[in-house]
């Protein structure tokens, strides 16, 4: 175990973010409420109608508290849109032990993919945190649910049963894709994809130092089928990213050169109409196509810094501002 990755206390700092949430629901325009077996749920977009505010906070949850998010204007081409600006000085940790969305929740006939920091005290997924040599041993709990259905009691109590912890002890926390908040959550996962890019190649994640990226909020969509592919193209069409990374100018050169989506052969048109071609099974999508549109990596050993990709304002308009 790699103790310099251990002991950032992800869940406990999730926890505070979530009780705040909940004392300010009105403002956020949340709800909460607590299962009969003491499980709390968070809902930002289900019934509730959830906001800009409300996405921030659960942006903040999903990276564990280890990030700085904020609101920004992102230009790409000639249009501002809204976006997100991400940093953090734990990408490892912060992206992929915890905001990537790596545990399939499958309960009955409820569906969801878990992200947050609960992932780090459950390691449901072994062989992702055998990599990472990360865990938390944690008292309090959160999991962020990508949903259009609140979980119930057992939900709470599957989930209870994986991550050996109490359901009196975690929270989650709730928004659909096709919601303000669901939005803000996934714009904000900009620098996840370029790491669980890296990760895909074969690249030791653990060396990457800082990142630093922005990425346009997508406009509501109708539905979240429709949500999905405006997510997805705000990062794929529209995302920036930034690394530094404890590498060589050879390595990242190489390394550069593959990570953008300009790199995936499934590269070039709205990601709902590659997910309609696939006849909606994401397992026949390019796996490399998810990542930021551009990158920059900086190497901490020479300072030098090797660009690829590049900002496509055209496919983006098309997917976020559809003339029907």
């Amino acid at each position: 175990m790699d103790t310099r990755l251990t002991g950032l206390r992800m869940n406990e700092r999730a926890a505070e973010l979530a009780d705040a949430m909940v004392d300010e629901a009105a403002m956020l325009r949340v709800r909460s409420r607590i299962l009969g077996s003491g499980a709390r749920v968070i809902d930002a977009g289900v019934e509730a109608e959830g906001g800009y505010g409300a996405g921030l906070a659960i942006a903040e949850i999903c990276m564990g508290g280890l990030s700085d998010i904020a609101y920004t204007m992102v230009q790409v081409g000639a249009q501002s849109w809204p976006g997100v600006l991400v940093s953090t000085d734990h990408p490892a940790v912060s992206c992929m032990a915890s905001q990537y969305a790596g545990w399939s929740i499958s309960v009955d006939k409820y569906f969801a993919m878990g992200s947050g920091p609960l992932r780090a005290h459950a390691r449901v997924e072994k062989e992702l945190f055998t990599k990472l040599g990360y865990e938390e041993n944690a008292e309090r709990g959160v999991l962020v649910l990508e949903a259009r259905a609140l979980p119930d009691e057992a939900v709470a109590a599957w989930v209870a049963e994986k991550a050996r912890l109490e359901p009196a002890r975690f929270t989650f926390v709730v928004a659909p894709t096709a919601s303000l908040a669901g939005g803000v959550q996934i714009s904000a996962r900009i620098l996840e994809t370029g790491l669980h890019k890296m990760e895909t190649l074969g690249f030791d994640v653990r060396r990457v130092v800082s990142g630093y990226g922005t990425a346009p909020i997508p406009p509501v969509a109708r539905n979240d089928l429709k949500a999905i592919g405006r997510t997805n193209d705000c990062i794929l069409y529209g995302g920036q990213a930034r690394y530094t990374i404890r590498a060589g100018d050879e390595e990242l050169a190489e390394l550069a050169s593959k990570v953008p989506a300009t790199a995936s052969r499934d590269y070039g048109t709205p990601f709902y109409d590659i997910f309609q071609r696939y006849e909606g099974d994401f397992y026949k999508i390019d796996p490399l196509l998810f990542s930021p549109a551009e990158v920059w990596l900086t190497s901490a050993e020479t300072g030098r810094t090797f660009h690829a990709g590049h900002l496509n304002p055209e496919i983006l308009e098309t997917s976020l501002h559809p003339r029907s």
